[in-house]
């Protein structure tokens, strides 16, 4: 098996489908190379019963504490059979998933110098708005610059890794609620390069941006940088879920 895909899910139902059909055809396309790892974190909704007729293996968090998302794709990792590890969030759909899937197995699979990989968001096309594509289109273009000077950064919508980079590091820090995708490629850096592919894009839902504003999460994800860089743990005691 050469790529596990691992899902962190929580209340899905409505955007998870789309995800699972571009997942389940590329698979068909590739067969034999590709797993779908639902890690869902207790989910009172339908996701468990989509994520059952699409993904290869599915793990459900059932203890009275919440889980947060560093602890749901270290879950699904434990049953990854992948040389590599691709976190995907499950309320993201992918531009192409066949160029997604070319450009993974072209320019990072064999290339060793490489310990993980990233890539440029974007919001979902038919629900962008202008102040979308100003604030992204900057922040993609931050993430980029962090990775090529050497900090290491790429947002949690797609994180790919290879397996024993990952083990190496203990995975994701689960004392973190939020911030824990900046601190696990910090981390990452020190193993090896980071690739930023400006050819794959990944759509991402705007309902935090929409419920909270852009300038809010702007300022939130920077006080959780800083608090992850100098005190080893985030501001936020819980990243809020919003359906």
């Amino acid at each position: 098996m050469k790529y596990s895909i691992i899902i962190p899910t929580l209340n899905e139902e409505r955007l998870l489908p789309a995800l699972l059909e571009q997942l389940h055809s590329l698979k068909e396309s590739v067969p034999d190379s590709i797993e779908i790892i639902i890690s869902d974190g207790g989910s009172t909704d339908n996701t468990v019963g989509i994520a059952l007729e699409k993904a290869d293996k599915i793990t459900v968090h059932t203890e009275n504490a919440k889980q947060n998302i560093a602890q749901g794709r270290n879950t699904g990792a434990k049953i990854a059979s992948g040389e590599i590890f691709i976190f995907l969030n499950g309320d993201i759909i992918i531009k192409d998933v066949l160029v997604f899937h070319h450009i993974i197995d072209s320019q990072f699979y064999a290339a060793k110098k490489y310990a993980a990989m990233t890539c440029s968001v974007e919001v979902i096309p038919k629900e962008s708005k202008l102040i979308d594509k100003v604030f992204l289109t900057f922040y993609n273009h931050y993430f980029h610059t962090l990775n090529i000077i050497g900090m290491g950064m790429g947002r949690g919508e797609c994180h790919i890794i290879r397996k024993e980079v990952f083990e190496k590091l203990g995975g994701y820090n689960e004392n973190l609620a939020a911030g824990e995708d900046f601190e696990f490629f910090t981390r990452v850096r020190r193993k090896g390069k980071i690739l930023f592919s400006k050819k794959i894009k990944i759509y991402e839902s705007p309902r935090r941006y929409r419920k909270y504003g852009h300038f809010k999460i702007l300022f939130m994800w920077l006080l959780n940088s800083i608090y992850v860089i100098l005190l080893k743990k985030s501001l936020s005691n819980e990243w809020e879920e919003v359906r």
